[in-house]
């Protein structure tokens, strides 16, 4: 929440032309009884793009599918494995595990008002619970209601006791509990998400699973993506080098800060371009002194990047 937004996206897609993009969490509540057409909003040249949904009630749910397929995203995505206490006090996230009938009756419900995937993201379990047999029990459960994709993130979820940022990294990261989902559950796609840090470890991943999720390692090192398309799908187009990603970013930063969006509200996504490099620390800095300043344009960037030595 608060870094996929539609800025990060567009700026992704100029990296990795086939790479499945996920918006942040955005509830139902957002959705329905908030500003609707900003949490939808996407550019076309973001696709394939799939929203990613925060809720329990099956009705609301399903109506901010239909939502969301008529604005044109490619999947549906239920959140089921945020163990933040905000999420939680609205009854939704991971604390959805411990009621897989309440999940599988909102997956039906979205399945049967749209035509588009609707998938689920979930841990490997809750709090104490250190059964195997429960973690297949509930993917089964919303498994017969029609989700055929789970990504599953390789941790479990302390609800209580830990913070969300601790959550991502104090569970242990248990990769065979998911390998051995994908081996009992055969006919079910399985994505596996949690701590992976490059591509040689992605591809590895699927020896055993079907498709892998990255997300902190994108956001802080986004070149990372530049070798999906070939690694991946291989797509054997030419990929852009950081400082080409950086010119083709510019158009469509001038146009956000001429509808008066602020330059440090976009910056803050690249931060992490030049990442590894020499004068990476200095573009940062950079940016982060800067971008904030009132009438900062693009001239910005243009002079933050004189202190990269880029390939």
């Amino acid at each position: 929440m608060e870094y996929t937004d539609r800025f990060d996206r567009y700026f992704l897609r100029l990296i990795s032309k086939r790479a499945l993009l996920y918006t942040e969490m955005v509830t139902t509540s957002a959705l329905l009884h908030g500003d609707a057409a900003r949490f939808l909003r996407f550019d076309v040249f973001e696709q394939p793009v799939a929203l990613q949904l925060g809720g329990s009630d099956s009705k609301a749910l399903a109506e901010c599918a239909q939502m969301a397929q008529s604005v044109g995203y490619r999947e549906i995505n239920l959140n089921v494995g945020c163990p933040s206490s905000r999420v939680q006090s609205g009854a939704i996230g991971a604390c959805l595990m411990a009621t897989p009938e309440v999940v599988a009756e909102c997956v039906a419900a979205m399945r049967a008002v749209v035509s588009i995937p609707v998938t689920v993201k979930t841990r490997i379990g809750i709090d104490q619970d250190e059964s195997k047999a429960q973690l297949h029990r509930f993917i089964d459960r919303v498994a017969e209601a029609g989700c055929e994709t789970f990504i599953v993130h390789a941790r479990k979820a302390w609800l209580q006791g830990l913070s969300p940022k601790e959550n991502r990294t104090v569970p242990p990261l248990r990769y065979e509990v998911v390998h051995e989902l994908k081996q009992e559950r055969p006919e079910l796609e399985i994505i596996i998400n949690g701590g992976l840090k490059t591509l040689t470890e992605s591809q590895k991943q699927l020896q055993w699973v079907d498709g892998v999720m990255l997300g902190r390692e994108v956001y802080h090192n986004p070149y990372i993506l530049a070798q999906v398309d070939e690694c991946f799908y291989g797509d054997l187009r030419a990929v852009l080098s950081r400082q080409q990603v950086l010119e083709q970013f510019l158009p469509f930063v001038e146009q956000q800060l001429s509808e008066g969006l602020s330059l440090g509200f976009i910056s803050r996504h690249i931060m992490g371009l030049f990442q590894g490099l020499p004068g990476a620390r200095a573009w940062r800095r950079y940016l982060s002194d800067h971008a904030h300043k009132k009438g900062a344009d693009c001239e910005v960037l243009l002079e933050a990047v004189k202190r990269v030595s880029s390939p």
